[in-house]
């Protein structure tokens, strides 16, 4: 039984935030005799090994033998190529853009880590036009989502598919998928990228698309960094909306919150317009922390009664955006539809926000957090893919179960549906074979000596599922073992050893999510 939990007082369900773990300590060597061309752009002082030296998830520390701060794609192909030039031994190489990864996967130990961010100089989001395609917006790898927001707002255009929190890297999120509750809809952000450019692990500076070199393009959305290093990504827009309904409606009963969430993502199809535009749930614990600052002041102690009666209390939490065409029907769309669902009479409560407002909406959030100095803490994440097949025995054996009995600390726990069909199986990222499967992230926070009792949380978890059959698959996945990387991948296995050994023969590149190497 996992012990010691220890929450951060004032902690709330918004985790979402990025920093640095400044630690002193002795810098290694740079690398040798780099080229010219590259070698003012290396940097192993301090403040820059230390800088890189952990991530977001503050449990991995490994430290880099420099930084590498490009002015350009091409900068970065130099690099490369001088890794593989090397006449010790080519050295890994990481990309690294707000290092939002949890478990080192954006580490380089003794390798260079790249500094994304030095490429922002300049305009690298640029919204165009054409006959094929429509409005799409070329952008860095390097950009962050809120900044793509901006500039395609500007032209009245956004795009289609977001993750829960902005401040992330175009190229980061790609190379994994980025889900949120607008994936039912329109797949994950990787659905919706019509060419990319990569810097391979060869050197090799390559335009990709699925009509142009399409294995690599496919290869590297959601290729965890493992073929090539994305620099820029042609992103698919639509018009956007002003405003946003957003609700939230409360369960007590499990088998109705999962009915009514598979039930509303149904309506993707032809009832489109009539359909929420987002999709997502969360638990209140009886065992907190509870965050109920998105109800009403006057709701609250009702709301914590009904969390103390039944332990554990699902929320679907729901988005119906509009504009001035839209403005006069939109009340009447989220009452169709919430006449069809089952939550506790009573228990639907609803803000009307801007559009921006709501896709913005973790970083008042991550504000307070780091203005109470509680922004730098460890996060043991443990991100799953469940069938829908076995998502009522995920809950019982695992909410019910192990999360409730154990009193584990909810800082945030997400789980919404997804369709198969909005994703291409083409693409590297992995999920169930079923037709809908939910996401699960039970998105833990602790202080630095505490996050071994979460992380024997994430194992029981990971054992109970294995006892019992249930095929889950990890998102953002992290493993110890060439063996187990080959367990999730399954059957693409050996594409995916194949066009790493296509792509990037010496194994360079993102050596911390240790497929192909190990940094022990």
């Amino acid at each position: 039984m996992a012990k010691n939990f220890a929450v951060p007082k004032y902690l709330t369900t918004v985790t979402f935030f990025i920093g640095f773990m400044m630690l002193s300590t002795t810098c290694t060597s740079l690398v040798l005799f780099p080229p010219k061309d590259i070698a003012g752009m290396l940097r192993n002082d301090t403040e820059s090994i230390n800088s890189t030296s952990t991530d977001y998830g503050h449990i991995v520390q490994e430290f880099p033998a420099a930084v590498f701060n490009p002015t350009s794609p091409n900068d970065i192909a130099s690099l490369i190529l001088f890794s593989n030039n090397n006449s010790e031994a080519p050295f890994g190489v990481a990309a690294r853009g707000q290092g939002h990864s949890v478990r080192g996967q954006d580490l380089a130990h003794d390798g260079v880590v790249i500094n994304m961010t030095a490429l922002s100089n300049g305009s690298r989001i640029v919204v165009s036009e054409s006959p094929s395609l429509g409005s799409y917006a070329d952008v860095g790898g390097e950009q962050l989502w809120i900044d793509v927001l901006h500039a395609t707002l500007y032209h009245g255009l956004t795009p289609v598919s977001w993750t829960d929190y902005l401040y992330l890297s175009v190229g980061g999120t790609l190379s994994n998928a980025g889900i949120s509750g607008q994936t039912f809809r329109f797949g994950p952000q990787i659905s919706n990228v019509y060419e990319l450019d990569v810097v391979t692990g060869k050197g090799d500076f390559i335009t990709c698309s699925s009509t142009k070199k399409p294995k690599l393009f496919y290869a590297v959305l959601g290729g965890l960094g493992q073929f090539g290093i994305i620099t820029r990504a042609r992103i698919a827009l639509q018009p956007a909306p002003n405003r946003a309904k957003w609700l939230r409606l409360l369960y007590s009963n499990f088998s109705a919150f999962s009915s009514d969430q598979e039930f509303l993502i149904s309506t993707s199809g032809k009832m489109e317009r009539d359909g929420f535009d987002y999709v997502e749930g969360l638990l209140l614990m009886q065992q907190g922390p509870l965050d109920l600052s998105f109800y009403p002041v006057a709701d609250q102690p009702r709301i914590a009664s009904l969390v103390n009666q039944y332990g554990v209390v699902y929320t679907i939490e729901v988005v119906k955006y509009y504009d001035d065409s839209t403005r006069d029907t939109v009340d009447k769309v989220v009452e169709k539809l919430t006449n069809r669902l089952s939550f506790v009479p009573g228990f639907m409560f609803e803000q009307d926000v801007s559009y921006e407002e709501f896709l913005d909406r973790v970083r008042n959030g991550e504000k307070m957090l780091k203005s109470l100095g509680l922004w730098d803490i460890a996060h043991p994440w443990m991100n799953l893919f469940v069938p829908k097949s076995r998502i009522s025995d995920f809950d019982s054996g695992v909410f019910k179960d192990i999360l409730l009995k154990q009193k584990v600390p909810a800082a945030l726990i997400l789980i919404y549906p997804m369709s198969r069909n909005k994703w291409d199986g083409r693409m590297s990222a992995v999920i169930p074979d079923e037709d809908v499967f939910y996401a699960v992230g039970l998105l833990h926070s602790s202080g630095f000596n505490e996050w071994q009792a979460f992380d024997e949380v994430n194992k029981q978890l990971l054992q109970f599922c294995q006892d019992a059959g249930i095929m889950v698959k990890q998102y953002l996945p992290h493993y110890e073992t060439q063996e187990d990387w080959k367990n999730h991948f399954g059957s693409n296995w050996q594409s995916f050893q194949e066009m790493k050994t296509k792509s990037d023969p010496n194994k360079i590149l993102a050596p911390g999510q240790r497929i192909f190497n190990s940094l022990l």
